[in-house]
């Protein structure tokens, strides 16, 4: 099998519960290795060559190359659209020694023991199946390869001042995520899945994002504000019968007029987890 032959395996269609429209993209680009992965950054060294699943825009990516160069990392989404982007991004950033291509975790097109490092940033939420993607990430990994995945916990999500139409904006993407087959609350789950992928020496951490500012709370207000208007949470929400356009535009509007608040306050959790390939 050549590095680029697909993988025989099943690969479910994972409907993504947030899209890919400008709104969502533009945001997962404000992403950097060094804050999303500073938690993976210290077990890097130059050489290694590691695989970025749902890479997004690259902007992770891009920092990714930079810990293990002149190592290869190679980039992977399911949207041709964002590898574009993330194709872009490294030749504006100067980065070489990193390549992306349109592929699915369920049947990653590299041989077996073909990789130090597999990493996912809030991937394993939107997925039907995450055992099997994790799985097939070990294919992919040497023995004594890591794994390193994190993932939100929505339901850990609060706001500060209380908003009826953001508990409820909450309350629909839980119900979309769950239609779609996946997982908002990923992250308390992800050392049950990286063990029964049959990774070893998992290791678990946690961190809280914060928007403790005004400047901070209110961008993460109107983006959302956005997201709720034109990415895949209207058309999906409508589309199952989970809220009508009317309820949608109103979590749109609740949500721009907290982002004025000048008490507005927003935290959640990301759980980190480290397993190792035996």
């Amino acid at each position: 099998m050549t590095s680029e032959q697909p993988h025989p395996a099943e690969t479910p269609a994972d409907r993504y519960t947030h899209g890919h429209h400008a709104s969502v993209v533009s945001r997962h680009a404000r992403r950097t290795a060094e804050r999303e992965a500073a938690y993976l950054l210290p077990r890097l060294q130059p050489g290694m060559r590691l695989l970025d699943v749902g890479c997004g825009p690259g902007t992770i990516t891009s920092g990714l190359a930079r810990a293990v160069a002149p190592g290869e990392v190679v980039g992977i989404d399911v949207s041709a659209d964002v590898i574009a982007t993330a194709t872009a991004h490294v030749a504006e950033v100067g980065v070489t020694n990193v390549r992306f291509a349109t592929a699915n975790v369920y049947a990653l097109p590299y041989e077996t023991a073909s990789f130090d490092i597999a990493h996912a940033h809030q991937v394993m939420q939107h997925l039907g199946e995450p055992v099997d993607a994790l799985t097939e990430m070990r294919r992919v990994l040497r023995p004594g390869g890591l794994v390193a995945v994190r993932d939100a916990d929505y339901a850990t999500m609060t706001a500060w001042p209380r908003s009826a139409s953001v508990d409820r904006w909450l309350e629909v993407y839980h119900a979309i995520a769950a239609r779609n087959g996946a997982d908002p609350d990923a992250g308390r789950r992800l050392r049950s899945w990286v063990t029964a992928a049959g990774f070893v020496d998992v290791e678990i951490t946690a961190v809280v994002e914060l928007m403790s500012d005004q400047a901070e709370a209110s961008d993460w207000g109107r983006s959302w504000a956005e997201r709720a208007l034109h990415s895949n949470f209207r058309s999906q929400a409508i589309e199952y019968g989970i809220a009508t356009d009317d309820e949608v535009q109103a979590i749109a509007r609740g949500w721009r007029e907290w982002a004025e608040s000048p008490e507005a306050f927003f935290m959640f959790v990301h759980i980190q987890c480290i397993g190792r390939a035996s």
